[in-house]
């Protein structure tokens, strides 16, 4: 069987969601960094396998597939994880809370959106959190109230790590990273302390 390789870096949220899903697959794979902070994802052997230059990029049965979402969807479809419930109402609810944080407030938050929105504005790297904090909190206050729709038990949405769950976890880790107000969250906060009692979570921490 080929090996199966991680193109990512540690702390990025779309990266960190992955290496949650190949863990959950029980997936053994070959992590490779590609380091934002000095322009890798930019670099003609990265732009090969991705010609966006963004990360993650997954090697796996024969493949190479891009964009986090994508790429969790193949490990759910073809290892049967159950990241999304079957039932369509309560499935596109669940899809909504966890795109919520992955197409609402991801993009705007990435380290190259960031920092060009940050030199229009003079360049200070107080500014760049500030930019941040900006985004991250009011998309979180707003998750912490589509969540109140679910009973936390103890996850997202069920007693199983689902594609929310996998969502939520880096976005607070970059929260943090970021030093936004976590602050009238409990039930986010709830299913974190959950998640991170998980072995799949544990393991694709940044600092692991």
């Amino acid at each position: 069987m080929a090996e199966v390789i991680l193109f990512n870096y540690g702390q990025s949220s779309a990266s960190y969601r992955v290496r949650i899903a190949l863990n959950l697959a029980g997936i053994a794979y070959r992590a490779v960094s590609v380091d934002l902070r000095d322009g890798a994802q930019k670099s003609q052997p990265h732009l090969a396998r991705n010609p966006q230059g963004l990360v993650p990029v997954l090697e796996i049965d024969g493949l190479r597939l891009t964009q986090s979402l994508a790429i969790i969807d193949y490990l759910d479809q073809t290892r049967g994880l159950g990241l999304l419930p079957a039932e369509p109402a309560h499935r596109a609810k669940v899809a909504a809370l966890a795109q919520s944080i992955a197409v609402d407030i991801h993009p705007v938050c990435n380290l190259s959106v960031a920092q060009y929105a940050t030199t229009l504005g003079g360049g200070a790297e107080r500014m760049l959190g500030d930019w941040m904090r900006h985004f991250i909190r009011p998309g979180l206050l707003a998750f912490e109230a589509l969540l109140a729709e679910f009973e936390q038990a103890p996850y997202c949405a069920g007693s199983q790590p689902g594609l929310a769950d996998l969502c939520l976890i880096p976005q607070l880790y970059n929260a943090r990273r970021w030093q936004v107000d976590l602050s009238g969250l409990p039930r986010s906060l709830a299913v974190e302390a959950a998640c991170i009692d998980h072995p799949a979570f544990r393991a694709a921490h940044p600092e692991a």
